[in-house]
């Protein structure tokens, strides 16, 4: 695995070493080792899938406060998604800053999201699937989220929104949202 450090600390984009022959590849996904090596949780209790079969579709922002902070590896594992996170812990020099990237079942990448960082995604093709690692369960008294279209995010989602929750649509904006203090 490669691990190259994003804008936002303590997030990493993790590729894939592949091994192939005629046959195809062979890669590590997860190894506890490489990911302590960088100093990475890797203490996962919980793993989800989302599936969207609208392009354009829009999750997020979501992300759960103290106790229940969660660290998220990411991977998408059909289609195409622009994978958004946006800092909101106390006292970090990113606070308030979004960082984006694409997650595709091509390029087999994977994004891990420290804690205190608010995830949201668009899809860029129909049937788009998604496998999440949680690094604490939901728990929906900390559950909380952060306006999509928020101008002060100001963050060019590459499609028009096809379809959004009446929940992610009633989010905040950053200036009512309370830092995370870790």
């Amino acid at each position: 695995m490669r691990f190259d450090p994003l804008p936002i600390l303590g997030a990493w984009r993790i590729s894939l070493e592949r091994k192939g022959d005629a046959r195809g590849f062979f890669a590590r996904l997860f190894c506890a080792d490489e990911f302590a090596a960088h100093g990475l949780d890797t203490d996962w209790v919980q793993m989800n899938t989302s599936f969207s079969a609208q392009s354009g579709t829009l999750r997020g922002f979501h992300f759960q406060r103290p106790p229940a902070a969660e660290t998220k590896l990411v991977r998408c594992l059909q289609g195409a998604i622009f994978d958004v996170i946006v800092d909101l812990r106390t006292g970090s020099p990113g606070f308030g800053k979004w960082y984006g990237l694409e997650l595709t079942a091509e390029n087999r990448d994977m994004l891990y999201i420290p804690k205190g960082i608010a995830h949201g995604f668009q899809t860029l093709v129909p049937d788009t699937e998604l496998l999440y690692f949680h690094s604490a369960r939901y728990n929906p008294d900390h559950e909380r989220g952060l306006r999509y279209d928020d101008p002060h995010l100001a963050i060019p989602w590459p499609r028009s929104v096809s379809e959004l929750s009446t929940r992610d649509a009633a989010h905040p904006d950053l200036t009512q949202v309370e830092p995370i203090c870790l």
